[in-house]
């Protein structure tokens, strides 16, 4: 962040990016296609069914797709984002299609493997890339968020508007030191909701009872939450960002001394006001009264 982006009299306190092991989840499913790599090519070209892949395309073929889509239907499934499943499908028909297209059906046990292990090396450099997009910085006065790749975010917000910061540290934030921490608003930023549902139906027959249909209900529950270009993700070092931030915003909300301050301060201007409206009446009924008539000094000698 340029100087010339600060305030009057705001002061830069830090600069944080997320830790590297903060998007761990997405690295997770490149190590998954790194290991499924060397297992696909360990098992068509060294193990002991080694002639039975060689000399069946559509069988390799097939053992290498159903363990990618086996494993993106399993992870969609534990994780609710269906984007996984569509991701690993993507490699696979990305994949296929370049088998056909250069005709090396014959070499599908060396092309499998070199090309799942490359897609894996892809997705840590995309998955890098995007943590490197994240920026948070720490003012005196604000919280600034910037981020983005091909289309670029940026988020202020004023210690005064936080209403508290809800704070997260996993497994591995704790071993290393890092954390996220959603701050939220009175609007609702940074709260999202999780949904349950359940659902059954059942038919009455004259010999048996059978399911079908659907009834049910659903529960929507508030939880923090947010994307990650609107929250400090996996910022490091997570205890002292933590206590930095509660500080600033402790330092925002008017005290009790204050809150007396500013109240004596708009009596006083409450009275001030009304004196000048009552200076304001007096003087417009002393213009409306009557002028008494001024006595001519030469007729009062005459007389």
């Amino acid at each position: 962040m340029k100087d010339e982006e600060l305030l009057n009299n705001e002061r830069r306190e830090k600069i944080l990016s997320p830790h590297p092991l903060s998007f761990m989840k997405f690295q997770f499913l490149c190590i998954f296609l790194l290991i499924w790599g060397i297992i696909v090519g360990w098992i068509v070209n060294f193990s002991e069914w080694q002639s039975g892949f060689v000399n069946n395309f559509f069988f390799a073929l097939s053992f290498w797709g159903i363990g990618l889509l086996l494993a993106g239907i399993i992870a969609s499934l534990s994780t609710v984002r269906w984007s996984i499943f569509i991701l690993y499908l993507t490699v696979f028909l990305t994949g296929t299609l370049i088998i056909y297209w250069q005709g090396i059906q014959n070499s599908i046990g060396i092309f499998a493997p070199i090309y799942t292990i490359i897609a894996s090396i892809i997705g840590f450099l995309l998955v890098e890339w995007y943590r490197r997009s994240h920026k948070y910085i720490i003012t005196d006065q604000r919280l600034i968020f910037k981020g983005g790749i091909a289309t670029k975010r940026e988020r202020s917000l004023r210690y005064e508007n936080v209403v508290e910061y809800d704070s997260e540290s996993g497994v591995l934030g704790q071993i290393f030191g890092f954390g996220t921490i959603i701050p939220q608003t009175p609007s609702g930023v940074g709260m999202g909701s999780d949904s349950a549902m359940a659902a059954g139906g059942v038919a009455l027959g004259e010999k048996k009872a059978k399911l079908f249909g659907l009834i049910g209900g659903e529960k929507e529950v508030q939880t923090p939450r947010t994307r990650t270009y609107y929250e400090l993700h996996g910022v490091y070092p997570f205890k002292e960002v933590k206590q930095l931030l509660e500080k600033h915003k402790q330092g925002s909300a008017p005290t009790t001394h204050h809150k007396e301050q500013v109240a004596f301060q708009q009596q006083q201007i409450d009275i001030q006001k009304q004196m000048r409206a009552l200076l304001k009446m007096q003087k417009e009924e002393k213009e409306e009264l009557p002028t008494p008539p001024i006595k001519d000094k030469t007729t009062s000698e005459e007389e």
